[in-house]
């Protein structure tokens, strides 16, 4: 290693997701099934508005807090869904990634432990240790649902955060309103920090989005644009809390992110307006299908929202099982990327139907030889 590297970052590996591109670097037209963003465009409606700042000069830096029109449109949003919380503030992140390390950098101190379910978002961990804390996985097989119960033991005298995220990145599932209640109220009483990870919201299919902030008026809420409006590349996120800490996010992101990127911002503001409906209903029907087609051949917890299914592998494990399905041309991503465990995989349903197809009867023949 070179000398002049910071230990802080030999804490973490580089994603693994990359090692499942590097494998698959000489696929001739793959059955591409890995792929965490919508297969979709974004809206026309959102591109005109961005382009439309460009040429109209709206290309400096904005507010490190973001442009006024966006905060106040998103602001009016979160006052209409949780009219009893006082002294909210919102600001613009440099999508909900910029968030996700903000929050971090601005709660944890070395040693402080934050707890997140298992399997998890691949960022979770890396970001905790990159701020000298300690990630506390908790265990949500086989059902992937929030345990209260499992969160509760997990708690000691060195836990800062709960870090909640639903729907889930890499099962799709959702928390039910009962555990949600369950953790916020937890996280109230003993005085943690409650995190919410909602950039999954739109992508519910079963039943209406629930929120833990609903429950605990403390709660730190991510969201953006990046899955929703497939604005992934825009980098808009917004991030909203009690005041005093997004104060301290807000004076990191100045010395960090400095701001959102303005003409994506203005493209944000006018997706607030773009019905999404469509865009659901067809993930809605995606879901469905992959379920049934690979229900006999797979052991699944079905989604309820995001764009992924989570099945366990039906050999030794999961990476020799993507290993396996790289040779036939299909690219799923191995569960162990997400996990401590590696029995299971991923696969994102945000892609054609006709790229499912080819999918599904890849891991059909998988299963049955």
């Amino acid at each position: 290693m070179h000398p002049w590297i910071s230990e802080r970052s030999q804490a973490f590996d580089s994603s693994g997701i990359r090692r499942v591109f590097d494998l698959a670097a000489n696929l001739k037209d793959p059955i591409n099934l890995s792929i965490g963003q919508p297969d979709f465009d974004v809206p026309e409606a959102v591109k005109g508005a961005a382009i439309q700042a460009i040429e109209s000069g709206k290309n400096a830096y904005s507010p490190t807090q973001g442009i006024a029109a966006l905060r106040e449109r998103l602001g009016e949003q979160v006052s209409e869904a949780y009219p009893t919380h006082q002294d909210r503030e919102l600001f613009i992140s440099s999508g909900t990634s910029g968030g996700l390390v903000l929050t971090m950098l601005s709660m944890i101190n070395p040693g402080d432990e934050v707890i997140f379910m298992d399997p998890y978002f691949v960022m979770y961990p890396s970001l905790v240790r990159m701020c000298g804390g300690v990630p506390v996985p908790v265990d949500s097989y086989p059902d992937f649902a929030i345990n209260p119960d499992r969160i509760a033991e997990a708690v000691t005298p060195k836990t800062k955060m709960i870090l909640l995220n639903s729907p889930a990145n890499p099962t799709g599932v959702t928390a039910d309103r009962e555990s949600l209640e369950a953790v916020a109220k937890l996280a109230q009483e003993k005085g943690i920090a409650l995190v919410s990870d909602e950039i999954y919201s739109s992508f519910f299919y079963d039943g209406d989005f629930v929120s833990p902030a609903e429950f605990n008026d403390q709660t730190i809420v991510i969201d953006g644009f990046s899955k929703s409006h497939a604005m992934t590349g825009w980098r808009v996120g917004y991030v909203h809390g009690p005041k005093d800490v997004i104060s301290v996010m807000l004076k990191l992101q100045q010395y960090s992110f400095v701001c959102s990127p303005q003409p994506a911002q203005w493209g944000a503001l006018e997706a607030t307006s773009v019905d999404l409906s469509n865009h659901v209903n067809d993930y809605r029907k995606k879901r469905d299908f992959i379920c049934a087609e690979l229900a006999d051949h797979y052991e699944i917890a079905k989604p309820n929202g995001a764009f992924y299914v989570f099945p366990k592998a039906p050999c030794d494990g999961g990476a020799a099982f993507v290993e396996r399905a790289i040779t036939e041309n299909l690219l799923i991503v191995p569960g162990n990327i997400f996990s401590h465990r590696d029995s299971h995989f991923r696969i994102s349903f945000a892609a054609s139907d006709e790229t499912l197809r080819r999918g599904v009867e890849v891991l059909k023949r998988l299963a049955r030889s």
